[in-house]
This record gives C-alpha cells, structure tokens and sequence, in this order.
C-alpha cells in the first residue's frame, strides 16, 4: 500500500472517530437536557408538598433535605449542615437511641419497612413531632448505598391525642376522687385528694384556706406538701387568723368570686405589693386558688396550689382544680349537715315545746274561719227555695272547705319538718313603684291608729333593680306591719340608702324603725327562731310568730343579712341589706291592664280551649269564666282524656292541670308535644298548679308547657295569658261601661249550635224561657249529644243566671216556625 493510500485510510478512520464523536455528544447533551428537566420537575414537587424530603448517601453520610424539611423545624435554606450527624443532632435526647436502633434495624433487612415517629429539635428551642417514612437500596452483597423518604409534621396530632389522655386521665382521677369522699373519714379523704391532686399537677404544695365573714380573717385548714420538694415546709400553723391586709390583692380577688393564676411576678398588679415580696424569694412562685362552690354556689373554701417557675397554668388546669374543689366542699357540706343532724335531735327535745304553742295558736287561726264556711254553707244548702244550680255551686263550696280541712290537718301534722325549697327568683322591677304601692296598702292601717308612716329614701336610691321582687315585698310587709301592730303611739319609718358596690351588684340597706313597746334584751334571741314569740307578741294575739324567721330566710337569699336593735318601752329598728343587680327602665316589664273583662272585642278568629283538672269545680271555674265570653271550650278530667280530646278536637290552648290520676299533666304534656306534627303548628299549654315550690316552675317547663300559673288564679291572669299567646284582644269595663253582660260573639255561637238541633226540641226550650223555667231548661241541656257540650254549657249558663231574655232571642232570630 502507498503513502497516499495509507492516508487516506487513517483520514477515514479518524473522521469515523470524530462522527462518533459527534453523535456521544450529541446524546449527552439530551440527556444533560433530560436531566435538567428531571431536576426541575423535582424541584417543583418539593416546593409544592407539605412533607419534607430526604436523600442520605450511607456511605458518604451526607444528607440532602429539602427546603420544605427544614421549614417545618423553622430553619432557612442554608442555615443547617447536609449531613446525617445534623439530623441526630437534633433528635430529642429521649428519641435518639430509640431511633438509631430502628434505622439500623432496617438497614439490616431486620424489619420490612422504616416508619417512626420521635421529636426534632426546632429553632425556636421547641419540640416538633415528625412521623418519618423511607425506603433504602441495597448493592449485590447487602450492603446499603442510598435511603430516601419523607418528613410529615404530626405534631397537631400528638397534641389532640395528649389533649384525650389528659382528659382520660383527669375523668380517672375526678371518679377516684369522689369515691374517697363519699368511702372515706372526710379528713383522712380530703388529705389524700390534696395529695392526688398535688401529684396531677405536679405541684410542691396544695391547701385548703377559708375565710371568716364575721372576723374577717384567713385560716389554713388542710395543707399537703409534696416530698420531691424539700425546700417546701409546712405553714399550715403560721396560717391561722390572717387579717385581709396581709394579702389585700389575693383577697380582693378571692372575696369577688375570681379565681387568682399566677405564672410569674408579672401577672400581680403593681400595687400587690406584699404578694410580690413574698412570691419574688418563693420557691414556688407559681400559684392558683380557685373558689370551692358547693351545689347551691355558695363559697365554703379556697383550693389552692404552689408550683415552681417551670409551671405554667392552663385554663384546663383552672376548670380541673375547680371541680376537686367543688367535690370537696360538697363532702364537707355532707359532712356538716350529718353533724348538725345529731345536733338538731337534741335540739328538737328544747323545741316541742315552742311547736306545740305554734301548732294550738295555727290550728285556732286556720280551724276557726273555715268552721263559719262550712257551717253557713250547710245551713244555707237547707233552704228549699235555692235553685239546683245554686245547691250545685254549694256542693263545690262545701266540698272544698271540706279538703281544705284536710289540708290544714296534714299541714299541722307535718309543720315540725321544713321543706328547706325556698328558691330564689330574680326580676326586674321598679323598687319605686314597689314602695309606693306598700305604703298604699298600709297607710290605712297606720291612719286608724293615729300613726305617722313615713318612707324616707336616699336621693342616690336605685329605681330599677333586679332581686325577688315577691320576697322584698314579703319582708317590707312583714317588718313594717309587725311595727304598725305592736306601735301604740308615735309612728313607723323606712329608710332606704346605697350600700357598696362589688362588680354588677349594688348593696342596699334598709332600717325599720318603729316608737312602739320594744323587746326585752333576754328575748332577742327568740325573734327569729320559728315556731317562737315574744312576750309582746304572746299578749297581741295574733299572727303565728313565723313572720320574722320568713323574712330572715328571704333576706339571706337576697345576699345579705338582718340584725335588731331595741329598747325596752322606747322601739326597735330592724335593719337588714340586700345584694341586687341595677337594670334600665327598658328592661322593666310594663303593668298589664287591670280593669275587669267584660267581652271580646269584635273580629277574631273563634279559639278552642281545652280545660284538664281532675277536679270538677276546677272545672267548672275556668268554664264559666271562659264560656262567658262566648269562647269554645271542652273538658277533661285528666291527662288520658286529654289527648283524646286534643287529638280529635285540635284545641287553640289548653289549661292543663299537673297533679291528675290515671295520666298527669306533665305526661299528658310530654305526649302531646310528642304526637304533634310539624304541618300542624303547636298547641299552646299553660300549667295550673297549686305546688307552692319555685323550682316547680322548671319542672313544669321541661315538660314542655309554655307558661305557668299558681292557683289559686285572678281572673285577670287568665285573661292576660291568653292575650299573650293568643292574641285575644278585649273589652273592658272601664272604658265601655254600657257593654251587655254577654257579648255578641258567645251569643252568636250559641245560636250557630242551635241551628244544628231539632226543632222541635229548640220548641221545648222557647217554652221553657217564655215561662222562665231554669231548671226545665238545664234539664233540656242533658238531652244534648256531647259534641255539642259548649251548648249546654252556654244554656245552662244562662238559666243559672235567669237570662231568659237572652235564650228567646238566640232562638227567635232562627225563625222556627
């Protein structure tokens, strides 16, 4: 071969090269491109997902994380190494060993899949939660080359999930705490609750302090101090009469029903002086001292708890030791009543006595005026000339005297036990209007004795106030009629002024003072005990000696107290405070109109009402008065009939008795709000009940009733209830005084009914007007089919009160032939 020709071969082959060459490069540079693709497209998945991402090279130990990963911890890009060491670094101390051996687990194909939860440390010095997931990739010998995986934030979760078993935790230990009071000596349980609770909360110290009304003064009663904090010692001893100075701004708060937290120095006002020089050298300047309510919300103590600076209070922390302290104070409520009870025996014996004066004076009060009743009905029952709708009302007259008997004689049989179910039924008023309206009532009574009666009332006196309105009238009338009776000369005073105010609540104080015989100073003591009377009162002969403890019971309720102050032959002045809300005008529920109801005002719908009472002439009472405005009503004798009524008849409102046989009202009540349908609308149920309890009120409501009215009823209640939740517009006697005694509106439906009967039998009953013959006519009404009861009623309403006029022109205006 030439030269030439092995140039040409070598030219050739070097040009195959660079062609080769061309064509590598020419593909590394697309897979250079496809790279970066990849890695754009990575980086896009790591700044668009909530978890973190991990790359750990084994062998190199470097550690690749996204930004992501280190967000969670609050880190910024560069701000920590990528290296495996900075991932220990971070993991709690309490995680780490746990967590290697887990990884080195799985690294060695000791178990199927990398899983686990630990804390890392963040930047801010706290904790985060991480629930890590990873897969690894092993070479051809085992050995492991790469690990990647995810970072998820969890912390949310063992949050909640801590949150539950606390709460676990907390119920456990409130159930543990409750069987030791109710199982155990109250003492010997209530340090071993200090003690339970003490550890809960990890506290050094905790205590039971209580405060003296009448000292004024602060004792430790119960203490227990924890063992893992030697430097805390006992101070039970040194804690005994503290006077409210010691520790103003703690008794401040405490005396105002706040609870005092305290997580630092900080948190005290800058005048509680005395409590930061003594927190600022404690070791457990941390503190919490809740109020311990018992069940009727009265304080009886102050459970408190002393933790060191680490301890941070929580409303949860505030919630949990209120309810310990409200166990607590409900067991020593317990504890006391069982020792007041063995008292109370041996003071029984003391108080037969005084009872059996107070049971012969009730039974001469109550026995005397119900024998004139009974007997002068009797006697009057006698005349034959009386109609037989008369005798029938003397029937009902009679019949009630006679359970009215037996009624005072269970009474005096059972007047030894007192019920104890005196509630308190706050409301706005117009205190003014109160005053006045008393002094109006007894002005008379002072008049026909001579007496000055004189209400002398500060200029800052609050007019609109919220308290018991029945309870304050109770106590004037009491107080102020007690000086009328027992003044011969002279005159009675009320004085009313502001006391101070706590928060929402104003103190009024009121005097009583009278110039009559006064009380001996050995007596004093008798004036509010019951069933007990002064010599002054023995020799009046009158009332029953219990007015005074009444009037104590009321005033208590009302948050304040009552004392006397007298002199023999010179007076007494009774004064007692009261804790009341201030309200404004607007809030105050106007005066309903008074004036007698003679008829319903024209145009409006025909009302249905349904009377239920077991008793016939509670009956007959509501049916007369409702018939008499020409309004439909029927009746039923208890909660069974009732329904059945209700269910076919569709009452408007029902006046529903509570206490019935074979079904009651609040069952009957229940039933009906049961069966009603939504497309039917609501029947309006208004309770009659003779209870004498408030808190019947709420027994009635939750039955499902829609108001409540006490028997026995003013006519004028009614009257009111029914235009409330009706709608019943009226006519009154005042501004319409030429009005018929029957309205056209209950002739009119008389007259509808009428055209539903015979006429031959309408006949019989024109007749019997024309000849005024009532007790034809009532004799006629029994022929009448029951569907038509309001007929009857109306007839015999009529005929009882001889309005033959009336019937003759109900019927003329049918034009019977």
């Amino acid at each position: 071969m030439s030269d030439f020709e092995e140039l040409e071969s070598k030219k050739r082959e070097l040009e195959a090269v660079i062609q080769s060459w061309q064509q590598e490069r020419q593909s590394f540079r697309q897979i250079q491109q496809e790279w970066q693709e990849h890695k754009e497209c990575w980086q896009l998945i790591l700044q668009g997902g909530n978890d973190g991402i991990w790359d750990w090279n084994v062998r190199t130990q470097t550690l690749f994380v996204s930004p992501r990963w280190k967000e969670m911890l609050g880190y910024s890009d560069g701000e920590i190494a990528n290296h495996f060491d900075t991932w220990k670094n971070l993991l709690h101390p309490e995680d780490l060993d746990r967590m290697l051996n887990c990884l080195q687990a799985y690294l060695h194909q000791e178990i199927p899949e990398y899983r686990a939860e630990f804390r890392l440390l963040c930047k801010d010095g706290s904790y985060k939660w991480i629930l890590a997931r990873g897969e690894a990739l092993w070479d051809e010998s085992g050995q492991p080359l790469r690990m990647a995986g995810s970072h998820t934030d969890i912390n949310e979760r063992k949050k909640r999930e801590k949150t539950l078993e606390m709460q676990a935790y907390r119920d456990n230990l409130l159930s543990r705490v409750t069987r030791l009071l109710i199982a155990q000596d109250i003492h010997l349980a209530i340090n071993h609750t200090l003690e339970l609770l003490c550890q809960f909360t990890q506290s050094a110290h905790c205590y039971i302090i209580q405060y003296s009304t009448c000292r004024q003064q602060w004792s430790m009663v119960y203490e227990y101090c924890h063992p893992d904090y030697p430097q805390v010692i006992p101070i039970r001893e040194q804690s005994q009469n503290l006077s409210t100075e010691t520790f103003p701004w703690f008794s401040e708060q405490l005396l105002n029903g706040i609870p005092v937290k305290l997580n630092s120095l900080d948190d005290l006002p800058a005048t509680a002086i005395p409590e930061r020089t003594i927190l600022a050298h404690s070791p457990t300047p941390c503190l919490l001292i809740v109020p311990m309510w018992d069940s009727c919300g009265v304080t009886v103590g102050y459970l408190g708890l002393d933790a060191s600076a680490e301890k941070q209070w929580t409303k949860e922390d505030v919630t949990f030791v209120r309810l310990v302290g409200e166990l607590i104070a409900i067991a020593q409520i317990r504890y006391e009543a069982e020792k007041e009870l063995k008292e109370a025996k041996e003071a029984a014996v003391k108080a037969n006595k005084a009872k059996s004066e107070f049971l012969a004076n009730m039974s001469h009060e109550l026995r005397t005026p119900l024998n004139a009743i009974l007997g002068f009905t009797r006697l009057i029952y006698r005349d034959s000339s009386i109609s037989s709708e008369y005798r029938q009302y003397l029937e009902i007259v009679n019949r009630s005297g006679e359970h009215l008997l037996e009624l005072i004689n269970d009474i005096l049989e059972m007047s030894k036990i007192e019920a104890g179910r005196t509630v308190f039924n706050p409301s706005n008023f117009d205190l003014y209007a109160l005053l006045d309206n008393i002094a109006e009532m007894l002005r008379p009574q002072a008049q026909a004795k001579a007496l000055s009666l004189i209400f002398d009332r500060s200029s800052d006196l609050p007019q609109y106030i919220c308290t018991d309105e029945s309870k304050l009238r109770q106590v004037f009338i009491n107080l102020l009629g007690n000086g009328l009776k027992f003044t011969e000369s002279g005159g009675v005073t009320l004085r009313g002024k502001v006391g101070e105010k706590r928060g929402d609540y104003q103190r009024l104080l009121w005097e009583i003072e009278d110039t009559g015989a006064g009380i001996a100073p050995e007596e004093i003591y008798k004036l509010f005990q019951p069933f007990n009377q002064t010599e002054t009162g023995r020799k009046s002969q009158q009332g029953t000696g219990l007015g005074l403890p009444i009037s104590k019971k009321f005033v208590e309720l009302m948050g304040g107290a009552i004392g006397v102050s007298s002199i023999l032959g010179q007076g007494s002045v009774f004064s007692f405070d009261i804790q009341v809300g201030l309200v404004g005008e607007n809030e105050i529920k106007t005066e309903t109109h008074r004036a007698k109801v003679i008829a319903l005002a024209e145009n409006q719908p025909k009302y249905r009402i349904l009377v239920v009472d077991d008793r016939p002439e509670s009956r007959l009472l509501l049916l007369k008065l409702l018939t008499s405005l020409g309004l439909s009503v029927q009746e039923a004798a208890n909660g069974q009939e009732a329904i059945a009524i209700w269910q076919a008849w569709q009452p408007h409102l029902i006046w529903m008795d509570m206490r019935m046989p074979v079904k009651d009202g609040y069952e009957a009540t229940r039933e009906i709000r049961r069966l009603e349908a939504d497309n039917r609308g609501k029947t309006v149920i208004i309770a009659l009940t003779a209870s004498a309890f408030e808190e019947d009120r709420a027994l009635v409501i939750a039955a499902g009733c829609d108001d409540f009215v006490r028997k026995p009823f003013r006519e004028e209640v009614i009257w009111q209830k029914m235009g409330e939740y009706l709608g019943l517009k009226y006519i009154y006697a005042d501004n319409e005084p030429n009005q018929p005694n029957y309205s056209p509106v209950f002739l009119d439906s008389l007259q509808s009914l009428l055209k539903l009967i015979s006429p031959d039998w309408i006949r019989q009953l024109q007749q019997a007007a024309r000849e005024c013959d009532d007790e034809k006519i009532i004799a006629l009404t029994a022929e009448i089919p029951s569907d038509y009861a309001t007929l009857a009623q109306g007839l015999q309403q009529l005929a009882g009160e001889f309005s033959f006029d009336a019937i003759e022109t109900i019927i003329k205006d049918l034009n019977i032939s």
